[in-house]
């Protein structure tokens, strides 16, 4: 039986090199380092009982491991040689378990930064802005440094109430970016289990929604009457922000999808715009059928075509909702950009018998539940066509007068 615990606290001030075990594969290894000075370390030696060899462990100095916890630390090695486990090998597994896990150790900050390198090549200067600037200000100064992992309901809600009822769509947009961040996460690997920051059956619970912060908003919107009139002045005036407000009009399309239009999306022989998914609200790619002057105003464009996108900014890579702004206020109208969707809409159900599922379609709004959208899987495409002409014609009227569609054809239409 192997004597153990020969050495004494005495011996571990010897300072004449050499090894001298304590027992049970326990070694004190004393070597002259720099300057003459002694170093003192540990070593575990043992037979691998997976490669059949000697092999030697560094336990550590003696100035930090002392003689009671190298002890216990060769014990416990003995117990996994005794096992048919070899020390070294077991230490590299946790040191290497132990460094994936530091690996998947990443802040929320750092998921925004990743997240944003990896999609920002689809987004408008003004959205990657936005989008950055949103999350650094009301996400960040809350668990930003922490671990994604750790990010749980508690720390959403605490980030977001502080603007939920001030700020209802800015509140609304940072909860939607906070959710896609940790989804981004979550299938990295960087974090686990439910998205914390998902609205439906979670925290709708807690919050309440934008409609009930904001009952019966609704943006200023122009008479459809009086439509025509300033489509005339826009093509008078025919600068690039006219012909933008003008193609907006046209498809009735909101200025989000509009002014980040890019050429890689119009299909002039088709005359139709295919809008991707990540760009609409809804998520879904949607497909505008273009009028013959909506076409024009394309071909308008490309004679002056700079970059990527169809209506290029001066300052910017594309024009921004700033400009149509003023473009109204110069024009002295108390109406907003997004308004004419409503001037649209109005004009289809007041002076025309298409299908209202028609309209919807063409605003991309869901129509039906989702039982009906189930069973409803067409885009109605070619009667929005015709629709939408219906809409340029109309629009291209040098007054303001209202006219009907004829309701044989309306019919046949629909």
């Amino acid at each position: 039986m192997a004597i153990l615990h020969r050495l004494t606290q005495t011996d571990l001030k010897r300072s004449k090199p050499g090894m001298y075990g304590d027992g049970g594969g326990l070694w004190l290894q004393i070597t002259t380092g720099a300057a003459g000075h002694a170093n003192r370390c540990w070593l575990f030696r043992f037979m691998s009982p997976t490669h059949r060899r000697r092999r030697e462990m560094g336990l550590g100095p003696v100035h930090i491991i002392g003689l009671r916890e190298a002890r216990e630390r060769a014990t416990e090695f003995r117990r996994l040689v005794y096992e048919g486990v070899d020390p070294i090998e077991q230490r590299n597994v946790v040191h290497a378990t132990q460094a994936a896990a530091a690996a998947r150790t990443v802040s929320f900050d750092e998921c925004v930064a990743a997240y944003a390198k990896a999609h920002s090549a689809k987004w408008s200067p003004k959205h990657a802005m936005q989008w950055s600037v949103s999350l650094a200000k009301h996400a960040s100064p809350v668990f930003g440094k922490l671990p994604v992992q750790e990010v749980d309901t508690a720390l959403v809600v605490k980030a977001l109430e502080k603007i939920w009822h001030s700020t209802p769509e800015t509140a609304a947009r940072t909860r939607q970016r906070i959710e896609a961040v940790l989804a981004w996460a979550t299938v990295r690997g960087y974090r686990s289990g439910d998205n914390p920051a998902r609205w439906g059956n979670h925290l709708a619970k807690l919050l309440p929604s934008r409609r009930e912060l904001q009952p019966g908003r609704h943006f200023a919107a122009m008479p459809y009457r009086d439509v025509p009139a300033l489509v005339m002045t826009l093509r008078q005036r025919g600068g690039h922000n006219e012909k933008a407000l003008e193609f907006l009009i046209l498809t009735a399309s909101r200025r989000g999808e509009v002014l980040g239009a890019r050429w890689d999306e119009i299909d002039l022989a088709s005359k139709t715009w295919l809008i991707p998914p990540e760009r609409m609200k809804g998520g879904k790619a949607h497909r505008v059928p273009l009028s013959d002057r909506a076409v024009a105003i394309i071909k308008d464009m490309q004679t002056v075509r700079r970059n990527e996108y169809v209506f290029p900014g001066v300052r910017s890579e594309t024009i921004t909702e700033t400009p149509l702004r003023e473009l109204l206020i110069r024009l002295s109208l108390s109406v907003t950009v997004h308004g004419f969707r409503s001037s649209f809409r109005d004009w289809c159900a007041e002076q025309t018998n298409f299908a209202r599922e028609l309209a919807e379609q063409a605003l991309a709004h869901a129509v039906g539940d989702s039982v009906e959208r189930a069973y409803h899987r067409t885009d109605l495409f070619d009667k929005r066509r015709r629709l939408m002409q219906a809409w340029g014609d109309f629009c291209g009227k040098p007054a303001a007068a209202a006219v009907v569609t004829p309701l044989r054809k309306a019919v046949a239409d629909a």
